[in-house]
């Protein structure tokens, strides 16, 4: 974690300015980054840690990436907000996949989720405007909340609600400050994901109290059994001149590294937000783009390929790990995600060792079991694991194996 810079410096001595010096840094991606490097140095480590498909980028779209990079229109800079085909692309893939609406002008393709949400609230929030965020929370939500002057203020839902908080918990910590609520369906770090007639009920709640919505889209495709995936401007159509999507390609088309994401919202705070962009990091790669174009325009039949295999490692590690005495884990009806609480191990001996908060523990499977995952402390709520199971199935068996032995040898 990066400390804070201390706000007793005067400008003159302070080498970090005291904004970005208060951020952490992104705790999935550096477990992963943990994981790696003791995997390079020849530990058998098994990674749990980051929420990256194990599968290749389907071949169509690497392929438009390699003729992109043979067409010179492409060598060029392009219109800072994106590809005026892709931004069609993602208007029609969007009334395609969740029957919402929009025009390219209401698109901007940004460099992945992360550059959409925080120009997103970068484009909303003033200072001291309040976002309410449910928790257990995505890591990058309340850092880029901060970073455009904002102040998230947690709402927590734990396993025996599902991780869903209600509209009663959001009523309670809305103040005169509340401009903006974080809609996360499926979610990331839980898998929760809203029914429609959720989606509708907290949808209204916002729209009755002139609230933004910010609603993350991009686990849309990955919903397993009876679970549906609802995008909350379509449930609730009075929110559209208030809500902000954001999606990507990232998830749903095995794309991770190609870092293409977008905005969709209401014209003018897409030009806001645009403007910024161009100032900031100008147009994504134009052959990302177009590797995004032959995604968005393609079919779903490899994202069903990856969606059926996603679905059966979520039955084996949810029900491995409910083996585990002391440990809980509610099934995740979307994203590659499993959210145990491990409040029932904690406190416990383990190899001499009694680990007490979720840090503690997740430090001794790495270094007992060599098995890498996220502490809950990451998504702001103690006491829990994430487990991403977007790898392979061999490896997830044996990863949760060991972890299995090891809390074996618990004691009171």
């Amino acid at each position: 974690m990066t400390a804070a810079t201390p706000s007793n410096q005067s400008p003159t001595e302070r080498r970090v300015s005291a904004r970005v010096g208060s951020i952490s840094e992104s705790a999935t991606l550096a477990v992963d980054a943990k994981a790696k490097a003791l995997k390079a140095a020849g530990r058998p480590v098994i990674g749990f840690g980051a929420g990256e498909p194990d599968f290749p980028t389907p071949d169509y779209i690497v392929e438009a990436a390699v003729e992109a990079c043979r067409n010179p229109r492409f060598h060029r800079y392009t219109p800072a907000g994106g590809l005026p085909e892709l931004k069609e692309a993602i208007a029609a893939k969007t009334l395609r996949d969740s029957g919402y609406s929009v025009e390219a002008s209401q698109v901007l393709v940004t460099n992945g989720g992360k550059q959409a949400i925080y120009e997103a609230f970068a484009a909303i929030l003033d200072p001291g405007d309040e976002v309410i965020v449910p928790a257990p929370y995505w890591t990058t939500y309340p850092e880029s909340i901060r970073l455009a002057g904002g102040v998230p203020v947690d709402v927590v839902a734990d396993e025996t609600t599902g991780y869903r908080v209600s509209v009663e918990q959001l009523e309670a910590a809305r103040t005169e400050r509340t401009k903006v609520l974080v809609f996360v369906s499926p979610s990331n770090p839980t898998g929760a994901v809203h029914s429609r007639a959720q989606v509708e009920e907290i949808g209204r709640w916002a729209a009755g109290h002139g609230l933004w919505v910010l609603t993350d889209e991009i686990y849309e495709h990955l919903v397993y059994g009876d679970a549906e995936f609802s995008s909350l401007p379509v449930v609730v159509p009075e929110l559209a001149d208030r809500c902000v999507v954001v999606n990507g390609v990232a998830k749903t088309y095995a794309m991770t590294g190609w870092r293409v994401g977008w905005i969709i919202g209401p014209k003018d705070v897409v030009k806001a937000a645009t403007n910024l962009q161009s100032h900031a990091t100008s147009n994504v790669s134009n052959v990302a783009q177009a590797a995004a174009l032959a995604a968005v325009s393609g079919d779903l039949e490899a994202v069903a390929r990856m969606r059926a295999a996603f679905d059966r490692r979520r039955r084996t590690i949810v029900r491995m790990l409910n083996e585990i005495d002391g440990v809980t884990c509610p099934e995740p009806e979307g994203a590659f995600y499993a959210y145990p609480s491990v409040k029932g191990v904690l406190g416990r001996e383990i190899r001499g060792r009694r680990p007490r908060s979720s840090v503690e523990l997740a430090e001794l499977i790495l270094e007992e079991a060599e098995v890498a995952v996220v502490p809950g402390e990451a998504f702001g709520t103690p006491g829990y694991l994430r487990l991403s199971y977007a790898l392979g199935d061999e490896d997830l068996v044996e990863g949760v194996s060991r972890i299995q032995k090891l809390l074996a040898e618990a004691k009171a």
